[in-house]
C-alpha cells in the first residue's frame, strides 16, 4: 500500500487536510509500505514527461479559451475539442486524444467500460503556468511507482480513461482499475451528516472502535460466502475477493455500525476495554478519570455487556468517580408511595451484607423482595436513583459492589433522609 497525498490543488491540500488524513489512518491501524509522498513535491517530474508529451507531437500548447472550446463543440455536433498547436502567454498544454475507437477500463468489479474517443475534448494536462493537473499527475505517478491496484470510489470512473489515454501517450502498462460503489444513507441518497457520523473522526469521537469500523467498513458492499458479519481484521484479510465487490451503492446504517460495534466490546480483554475508555474518556474532558486505574477497571467491567460505543460509558459509570446527578424525572418517577419504606429495608440488608459483592447483594436483595412481597423494580428502582441520581445503570447488584459498601451506605441514607423530609413537609 502506497500513502501518496495528491495535493497539486494547493489550496485544498492544507497542512491541517494531510494531517487529518494520516490521523484517520492511524486511527483505524490501517498502516501503509511507502509514503506519505507528496504528488506536489513531484512537479519537476510531471513537467519534464509533460515535455516528453511535447516534444513527441502527443501533447501541444493551446491558448484557446473555454468560450473557443464551446463554439468548436457547437460547430461539430457536441464532438471532443480538437485544438491546434497555438503557443502563445499563459497556453494550457492538452494531450491529443484520437478521434476515432474507444477508450476501455477493464473494471475489476464493473467489467469493461467503454468510452468513445470522438467525445472527448483534447483534455488540458497542464495550466498556463505549467503546472500539471490532476489527472495528468496521477498517471504519471502510477507508472513510475510501478502502482498495481487502484482501487477508488466510483466517481472517479470517468477520470479513468483520461489516465489511460496519458499512460498510453507515455506509452505505459496501466494498473488495474477497481471502482467502490459510494456509500448511501439508508434513505438512498448519498452519505451526508444527516445520516449521522460521516467521517472517521466522528466515529472516533462518537467512541467507536477502530477494529468495528473496519469490519463495518469492509462489508459494505462485499460480503462472505457464508455471510458471516463479525470478523477481525485477520480474517478479512484472508477472506476478501474484489471479485464479490457489488456494484450497486453500498449502506451506511449507523444503527448496524453501533450493533457490531457493541459486540466487538463485549468480546474485547478487559485490559484493553480500559484502555480504550480512558482514551475515550480523556477526549470527553474527564482526564481525572483515567487515573484512578483500579475504580476505572471496576467500572468498565460492570457496563462492559450494556454500552454499545464507549461514548456510552460515561453516563452509565459516572456516578462510581462523581456525586449521584440531580434528575427530578427520576425522583419524581422512582421515589413515589412506598419508596421510603422499601429503601429503608433495603439500607439495613446492605448493612449486614457480607462479603459485600454483587454475588451475596443479589441473593440478600432478592430475598428482601420475596419477603416485602413487592416486584424486584419496587426496591430496585428506588436504590439506583438513590445511588445513581437516574434510572439507568449497570446491573444494580454490580454497581452497589463497584460503589462500596461505605459510599452506598451514604447515598442510600441520603435518599431515606430526603424522602422523610418531603413526607414530613408533605
Amino acid at each position: 500500500m502506497v500513502l501518496r497525498i495528491e495535493d497539486t490543488d494547493r489550496e485544498r491540500s492544507t497542512p491541517e487536510n494531510v494531517a487529518q488524513i494520516l490521523e484517520a489512518l492511524a486511527w483505524l491501524e490501517l498502516d501503509w509500505d511507502e509514503g506519505p509522498l507528496s504528488q506536489a513535491e513531484r512537479s519537476d517530474r510531471h513537467r519534464a514527461r509533460i515535455a516528453e508529451l511535447v516534444e513527441a507531437g502527443a501533447a501541444y500548447p493551446d491558448t484557446a479559451t473555454s468560450e473557443d472550446v464551446r463554439a468548436f463543440k457547437r460547430a461539430h455536433g457536441n464532438a471532443g475539442y480538437r485544438g491546434e498547436p497555438r503557443p502563445g502567454e499563459g497556453a494550457a498544454i492538452r494531450l491529443r486524444v484520437p478521434n476515432a475507437g474507444e477508450t476501455v477500463v477493464d473494471d475489476l468489479i464493473r467489467g469493461p467500460v467503454r468510452f468513445e474517443n470522438r467525445l472527448q475534448d483534447d483534455f488540458v494536462i497542464a495550466r498556463g503556468d505549467g503546472t500539471p493537473l490532476y489527472n495528468f499527475a496521477v498517471a504519471v505517478d502510477d507508472a513510475e511507482m510501478r502502482i498495481s491496484d487502484v482501487i477508488r470510489g466510483d466517481d472517479h470512473l470517468s477520470n479513468t480513461p483520461k489516465q489511460l489515454l496519458v499512460l498510453r501517450a507515455l506509452r505505459c502498462e496501466p494498473p488495474r482499475y477497481a471502482h467502490l460503489p459510494l456509500l448511501h444513507g439508508p434513505d438512498g441518497k448519498k452519505l451526508s451528516k444527516r445520516h449521522g457520523a460521516a467521517s472517521v473522526q466522528e466515529l472516533r469521537e462518537a467512541g467507536y472502535l477502530p477494529a468495528a469500523v473496519r469490519n463495518y467498513l469492509a462489508l459494505l458492499g462485499w460480503g462472505a460466502d457464508d455471510d458471516t458479519t463479525f470478523m477481525p481484521t485477520s480474517e478479512l484479510i484472508e477472506r476478501f475477493s474484489i471479485e464479490r465487490v457489488g456494484r450497486a451503492s453500498a449502506v451506511f446504517d449507523e444503527r448496524k455500525l453501533r450493533w457490531l460495534n457493541g459486540r466487538f466490546m463485549r468480546e474485547m480483554p478487559l485490559d484493553a476495554y480500559v484502555e480504550a475508555a480512558a482514551a475515550q474518556l480523556e477526549r470527553e474532558g474527564h482526564p481525572e478519570v483515567p487515573g484512578d486505574r483500579e475504580r476505572l477497571r471496576a467500572a468498565c467491567a460492570i457496563a462492559q455487556e450494556k454500552a454499545q460505543t464507549l461514548s456510552e460509558l460515561w453516563p452509565l459509570v459516572r456516578f462510581l468517580f462523581e456525586p449521584p446527578l440531580e434528575d427530578p424525572k427520576a425522583w419524581s418517577k422512582v421515589m413515589r408511595d412506598g419508596a421510603g419504606p422499601n429503601l429503608e429495608a433495603a439500607l439495613e440488608a446492605l448493612r449486614t451484607a457480607e462479603p459485600f459483592d454483587s454475588t451475596t447483594l443479589e441473593a440478600e436483595l432478592s430475598a428482601l423482595v420475596e419477603r416485602l412481597g413487592v416486584k424486584a423494580r419496587d426496591v430496585y428502582q428506588p436504590l439506583r436513583v438513590a445511588i445513581t441520581g437516574t434510572t439507568v445503570s449497570p446491573g444494580i447488584f454490580d454497581s452497589l459492589a463497584a460503589l462500596g459498601r461505605q459510599r452506598a451506605l451514604e447515598r442510600v441514607e441520603a435518599a431515606v433522609e430526603r424522602l422523610r423530609d418531603r413526607s414530613d413537609s408533605g
